[in-house]
This record gives C-alpha cells, sequence and structure tokens, in this order.
C-alpha cells in the first residue's frame, strides 16, 4: 500500500487589532496542527521570523494589511521557503488605489480612467481641464472605511475645495462610471463563488452598502464574471474579489484585492479550497456551482451569517438512460493559482513609488502626508456613542469590516445593551479587536457627572452601586481618579476592574 504524502505544515497569519478572515475551522479534517503566527506592530520582523522558522510552517496563509505590505516584503525574502498565501505579489492591490490601477494597466484590464498626481500644482492644472464629474479617493489605507473616503465631485471649485479639506496625497482622480449600481464578484480557483449587486440607496451617489445601499444576487451579467475571472487569473489569486462598474453594455474594475467581507460559508469555501490545493488532491476539489448565490441570496443575512460548511454534490445522472446536461458553467472551473514572482509587480516608477523610507520622501509631501494621517487618527479616536452610532462612523473602526458593521448596527438597534462586551456574540468580533474598538465606541460615562440612571446602564453597576456613587460623590466631592471609588464601601479591586472600561473622569 502506497505511503500517504506528508502533509505541508500551515500556520495562520494573524496582525494584532485586525480581523481575522480565516481560524481553524475554516479547514476541516486538516490532520494535523495548524500554527497561529502573530505579527506584532512595531519592529517585530525579525522575531516574527525566528518564531515561523521554529514552527517549521511550510506554508502562511492570511491577508496583509497596507500598512505592513513593504515590511512583509522584507520578511518573505527572509523566508523564501515559505509559501505565502495570497502571495506577496498577489496581494499588491491591497495595498492602496494607485496599486489596483498600476494592476490594471499592466495586464491591459478594463477600468475607468485615472489620473494620480505627487505634483499638487499639477494635479491642481488637471482639475481645470477635466470633465465632471468625477471620483475623488484616498489612495493609500487599509480600507476605504465603508465608502467615506470616497467622493463625487461635480465641478473643478468643488475639487479644489476637497482637496484643501482633506490633503490627500497622491491625488487620485477617477473617470466617474454613471451607475446607480455596481457589482462584487467574489471568486475561488478563478471561479466567481459568490456575486451580487450593490445598489444605491435614495439620493445616493455611491453604491456602498454602509451608506445607505442594499444588496440583490440577481440577475448578476456574464460580462462582468468574464472581468473578475480575467482580473483573478492576472493576479494569480487563491481567492479573489473585484467591484465591477457596467455602463453602456461595457464594464470596468472599480476595485479589486484578496482582502474583502465574506460569509462564514464562504471563507469555508475557500479553505476547502486551500486544502485541496495543499495536498495535492488528498483532499478533494470544491464544487461550487456557478449562479449558486441566486439561491442562497434568498436566505435572510442574519441567518446566512451563521451557516457553516455548505456543499454542493455534482449531478450525477440516473441510471435509466437520463442523459447529462450542462448548467451555466460558462467553461469555468476552479483552477489552482500559478506560482507568483518578483516580476509579476507592476512597475511604479513614473509614480515615485519606490520611495518608501519616510526620510526619502520630499518635505511636502510628507508633511501633507502627516498632517491627512493625523486628522485620520483623531476621526478613529473621536469617541462614538453605542445609542447614536451610524454606520459611517462605525467603518471609520481600525479594521472594521463592511458587513461587520452592518451586523453590529442590528445587533445594537435589536436590544438593550449596557455593555460593549455584549457585541463578542457576534462572529469575526475577539477580545484584543473589541479592547481597542472600546477607546471610541463606547458609552463611557463620566462618575463625576453621572446620575443613578446612567450608571445603572453599566452592566456591572447595579441600583445599589449607583446609588451609593452618587451620595459618596455628593458627600465628598468628585473623584480625582478611578482608583478613588475603591473607597466606597462594598466596591472592591475586582468590582473595579469590570467597570474601569465604562468609566472615565472627564
Amino acid at each position: 500500500m502506497a505511503k500517504k504524502r506528508k502533509l505541508p505544515k500551515l500556520g495562520l497569519l494573524y496582525l494584532d487589532y485586525v480581523l481575522r478572515f480565516f481560524d481553524r475551522s475554516n479547514f476541516k479534517g486538516w490532520p494535523d496542527k495548524i500554527e497561529h503566527v502573530v505579527y506584532h506592530w512595531g519592529n517585530d520582523k525579525n522575531r516574527f521570523i525566528e518564531e515561523v522558522k521554529r514552527k517549521k510552517i511550510d506554508i502562511l496563509i492570511g491577508n496583509i494589511p497596507a500598512t505592513a505590505y513593504e515590511t512583509f516584503r522584507e520578511i518573505a525574502k527572509e523566508l523564501p521557503h515559505v509559501r505565502f498565501v495570497p502571495s506577496l505579489e498577489t496581494q499588491f492591490s491591497n495595498k492602496s488605489k494607485e496599486n489596483v490601477t498600476l494592476f490594471c494597466e499592466k495586464h491591459n484590464l478594463s477600468h475607468p480612467k485615472t489620473e494620480i498626481f505627487y505634483d499638487r500644482k499639477e494635479g491642481y492644472r488637471y482639475l481645470e481641464k477635466c470633465d465632471y464629474p468625477v471620483i475623488i479617493k484616498r489612495s493609500y489605507g487599509p480600507s476605504n472605511y465603508g465608502g467615506y473616503y470616497v467622493h463625487k465631485v461635480k465641478s473643478k471649485e468643488e475639487a479644489k475645495k476637497l482637496f484643501d479639506e482633506k490633503k490627500y496625497m497622491p491625488m487620485y482622480i477617477q473617470e466617474c462610471i454613471p451607475l446607480k449600481a455596481d457589482i462584487r464578484v467574489m471568486l475561488i480557483g478563478h471561479k466567481p463563488a459568490c456575486a451580487f449587486w450593490r445598489v444605491a440607496g435614495e439620493d445616493m451617489d455611491l453604491t456602498n452598502t454602509s451608506q445607505g445601499g442594499y444588496m440583490t444576487y440577481e440577475g448578476v451579467p456574464m460580462g462582468a464574471l468574464e472581468l473578475a475571472v480575467e482580473a483573478s487569473k492576472a493576479a494569480k489569486a487563491e481567492y479573489w474579489a473585484c467591484d465591477i462598474a457596467e455602463h453602456d453594455g461595457k464594464y470596468y474594475i472599480l476595485e479589486c484585492a484578496t482582502a474583502f467581507a465574506a460569509f462564514p460559508y464562504f471563507r469555508d469555501w475557500i479553505g476547502q479550497y486551500l486544502m485541496w490545493d495543499f495536498s495535492e488532491g488528498r483532499f478533494p476539489k470544491p464544487h461550487i456551482p456557478l449562479y449558486n448565490w441566486e439561491e442562497l441570496g434568498k436566505i435572510d443575512s442574519s441567518l446566512l451569517r451563521t451557516m457553516r460548511h455548505i456543499g454542493f454534490s455534482r449531478y450525477i445522472p440516473s441510471s435509466d438512460g437520463a442523459y447529462y446536461v450542462n448548467d451555466k458553467e460558462g467553461g469555468w472551473d476552479m483552477e489552482l493559482a500559478e506560482e507568483s514572482v518578483p516580476e509579476d509587480i507592476p512597475d511604479d516608477s513614473h509614480l515615485h513609488r519606490h520611495i518608501e523610507r519616510e526620510e526619502d520622501l520630499p518635505e511636502e509631501i510628507l508633511e501633507e502626508s502627516k498632517k491627512s494621517q493625523a486628522r485620520h487618527d483623531e476621526l478613529e479616536d473621536s469617541e462614538i456613542s453605542l445609542e447614536s452610532v451610524t454606520l459611517t462612523k462605525l467603518m471609520t473602526l481600525h479594521g472594521m469590516e463592511e458587513e461587520i458593521a452592518v451586523e453590529v448596527i442590528r445587533y445594537i438597534r435589536s436590544r438593550d445593551i449596557k455593555s460593549i462586551d455584549e457585541l463578542l456574540e457576534l462572529e469575526g468580533i475577539e477580545k484584543q479587536t473589541l479592547k481597542i474598538w472600546a477607546e471610541s465606541l463606547h458609552d463611557r460615562v463620566d462618575i463625576n457627572k453621572a446620575d443613578i440612571k446612567s450608571l445603572n446602564k453599566i452592566k456591572a453597576i447595579g441600583k445599589k452601586l449607583a446609588e451609593k456613587i452618587v451620595e459618596f460623590r455628593k458627600k465628598h466631592g468628585p473623584f480625582e481618579k478611578i482608583e478613588d471609588m475603591l473607597k466606597i464601601k462594598g466596591l472592591g479591586k475586582k468590582k473595579l476592574a469590570k467597570i474601569r472600561d465604562h468609566i472615565a473622569i472627564k
């Protein structure tokens, strides 16, 4: 009996404060231990490399945020025998909107006409002569936060005012394709496995569902699927997603990346595909019929989010003479992604993007970049009330994904939440992530101003303790520091630890 081929050692790549796309459960049936390796922000490159070597990992699976992309290109060079999935070359488009444009240009993929300027004077001259409306985007960053940094601009005056206020650098200006809907296509092994229209809400210019739009799975055109397959193959992507616009029978790539929001069942499908790939056929290739989304899309999203390990069987003709009839496969089946090579990364020298170190940047660009980042940090750090939070505000939280933001809103509005910790009941949210969000997304109360009713809303504070806090404050004056609450009879260190994240002295 032939001996089974040894399986490669798998590792899941995680980063602090970044939502995790995969976990062990997505690789159901994998017989060996799957390692976890966490990259900590800062000077962690050498430690991370040594941990991967020590754990003898052959394949490292996970998406890399834009802010860590260049660091991981260096890490990958130090680990030549480790396969990154997706490869660093495949993840090129994840880093910025510029990279999406460069990727489309390199592979002659249909996309809106786009101009990118590092020279602000040159950019302003273009704004004088270009046709309006145009789309202006913040190019660099981990995400667009639900379209928050995408703007439809209808005049040169409006465009100049936007750049004066936002200080986006580079100036990323894109042809505006007229549309009230775009199409999200998600692929596994170059095969469309889910697709849907994203339709703009009433009186909206942008189609992002987090800003009031909605989704429909019906009638996704073959032309959009064909363009997405072409892009996936060009990227050599194991899994991939495209946002595609349609106008006058033509299709245009708006965005594309390996980083995208997906229901758990879709991540399970990717896991099945990767196991087939890694095992050289020991695990079966999953069968995911084209247009399956039309049926799954009929299931309420709150239920669909909970469904795991959905499977499909291939059609087998009956023995009474029935014959096989091809379904709407379009000639596609799942394929193994080609191996990436450094030459796959598009040439970006004409955009001066070879400058990576801060000290090499022109002073004007560096200063504007710092100001832009400071405004972004201010936005992220601004306090958000659970009772009044909007989808747009949620999307500014570090690592937030669109579909999770939608679920958070539904969860908050469907019940009386007394603590942000209750969000841990939602899939995809972990304690470490929530700790970071808690700085912005909470109803932290000022213990020197809050009344009994406000204090009682905190899960660990009952009515009696709330009354004691107010009584103590009236008798002894305002608290100077949180620890002063330990002077209240019946409030010990353990109780204070439970409520600490929900109170403040302002």
